[in-house]
């Protein structure tokens, strides 16, 4: 949500006052989409991390609040659950000291916070889902203490009227409900942020759907939930059912899901913030003093707090993010469908990936997008999250293609070739999309390997599931302490 909110209750006056601010602010964004009053000079990428906390067995770890305060960082803050953190890496130029020194400061803020954490008897895993948390761990008395996230998850449950529905097909079968929203702290994900002007937005927001599926099936790393073995990237359809406003009733009206991929290829950022305010009714209707209006007459810069609070509260799997940065607004685009982990050094491959795919395809003659139906790109992000990297995806000139297949033979030239025309010579690329490469040779991934390992466990030493899967994540931890990309690692 980005940012902290009083506990309180809210009435009929609040949300009218809420729905008038909102309109107030997006006429506002427009005037300064019109006026060209956007920071577009020196464009920046920027870096949140999702990270479990857990103890020296490998199990979920609710201190949250004493390792924050063990790190003292303002970079570190809580997460919904109290066994979740999430770092904010400074924002940089993409080339800006080359990707050795992202990862050494990546690395360097991670090791200070584990040996931090340690003293207080928590440890820092980077994974999409935690493989040891059970359901009894994600109950009401998980939420982190910030009054934002219990009013959160009071506004959901307000609007559904009853308790939330969790289930997915997968090697298992899971069937549960759940009485608050802190399923979802058991997602954690890593995401990337792209700076960019306002008239190159929607070519890249529509670039980054298209290749949403590409993204998940190689980087997939949340294969359990709760003991039971399901997507390859469980955290998807987690993440859709664990936030959901609708019941049943409405669901089959349409209605559009709070996480939510969208339904059409943009042409301006400014259809995707219209969007949030013509089709989701606020869940925080908080107001701000300014005036937006106002702001802007005197020639000031509106922070145009509803607008992101609101933005805020709709989870987009690419979100249009408003910032002001050094007395200067900007946009950008939060990429969001990557897990965390396994380690920095896949971190930085699949934000190579990403940036330089997304580039290429931007200044393509002809748009991918204009190719692609956009439900097609919705299928691909599913059917990825189901299957990971053994997923076959649709590609506009190739029709139905393993993974490995569309990216070695299409995918992975143009993001060398993106990320030679944002000033990264070969040097800097190869050992970056060569991790990229070598994951689709060997068709292993963080997904694979869990999977992989702890039926190792299970076959060998013949324990019971739960013991496999906190072997599985000790082993998981001692490896990503190493920083080996997730296809070298061994089943042993």
């Amino acid at each position: 949500m980005g940012r902290d909110v009083p506990a309180l209750v809210f009435t009929r006056e609040d949300r009218r006052r809420y729905r008038i601010k909102m309109q107030e602010c997006l006429d506002a964004f427009a005037q300064m989409l019109r006026e060209s009053r956007f920071e577009s000079e020196r464009p920046q990428v920027g870096l949140e991390i999702e990270l479990n906390l857990v103890d020296e067995r490998a199990e979920p770890a609710m201190r949250n609040l004493e390792v924050l305060e063990a790190v003292a960082d303002p970079a570190w803050s809580t997460e919904l659950g109290r066994f979740n953190l999430e770092i904010n890496v400074p924002p940089r130029r993409l080339t800006e000291g080359g990707p050795d020194a992202w990862e050494s400061e990546i690395r360097a803020a991670l090791n200070h916070a584990e040996e931090r954490a340690a003293t207080v008897g928590a440890h820092l895993i980077m994974i999409g889902i935690l493989p040891t948390l059970r359901q009894k761990d994600v109950g009401e008395t998980a939420l982190s203490e910030n009054p934002r996230y219990r009013l959160l998850n009071d506004q959901v449950f307000a609007a559904r009227g009853e308790d939330l529905r969790i289930e997915m097909d997968g090697t298992d079968r899971l069937r549960t409900y759940a009485d608050t929203i802190t399923p979802e702290a058991a997602c954690t994900s890593t995401q990337f942020h792209l700076q960019v002007s306002p008239e190159e937005f929607a070519g890249y927001w529509n670039a980054a759907q298209a290749i949403a599926g590409v993204q998940v099936a190689l980087a997939a790393n949340s294969p359990f939930l709760f003991g039971k073995e399901l997507w390859h990237e469980t955290r998807i359809p987690l993440f859709e059912q664990a936030t959901d406003t609708r019941p049943q009733e409405i669901k089959v009206q349409g209605v559009r899901p709070r996480v939510w991929f969208g339904e059409r290829w943009i042409n301006s950022v400014f259809d995707l913030f219209e969007e949030n305010l013509r089709y989701f009714p606020a869940l925080l209707p908080l107001c701000d003093e300014q005036d937006p209006g106002q702001t802007l007459d005197q020639g000031d810069i509106p922070e145009l707090g509803e607008l992101t609070l609101h933005n805020g509260t709709i989870y987009r799997w690419n979100r249009p993010v408003y910032a002001i940065a050094h007395d200067k607004p900007h946009v950008r685009v939060e990429n969001r469908g990557l897990p965390a982990g396994p380690t920095v050094a896949d971190t930085l491959a699949n934000g190579a990936f990403y940036y330089g795919l997304t580039r290429a395809l931007v200044e393509e003659d002809r748009p991918v997008w204009s190719r692609m139906s956009f439900q097609a790109a919705e299928d691909n992000l599913h059917t990825a999250a189901r299957h990971g990297i053994e997923a076959r995806l649709y590609w506009p000139g190739m029709g139905e293609v393993p993974v490995p297949e569309l990216v070695l033979r299409r995918l992975l030239p143009l993001a060398h070739k993106g990320l030679e025309r944002s000033g990264m010579d070969e040097a800097w690329r190869e050992p970056l999309l060569g991790i990229i490469e070598q994951r689709c040779v060997t068709g292993r991934n963080g997904a694979i390997w869990q999977k992989e390992m702890f039926h190792h466990v299970v076959s060998t030493t013949h324990t019971g599931r739960h013991e496999a899967l906190r072997r599985m994540t000790q082993q998981y931890i001692a490896y990503m302490h190493l920083n080996a990309p997730v296809h070298t690692w061994p089943v042993d």
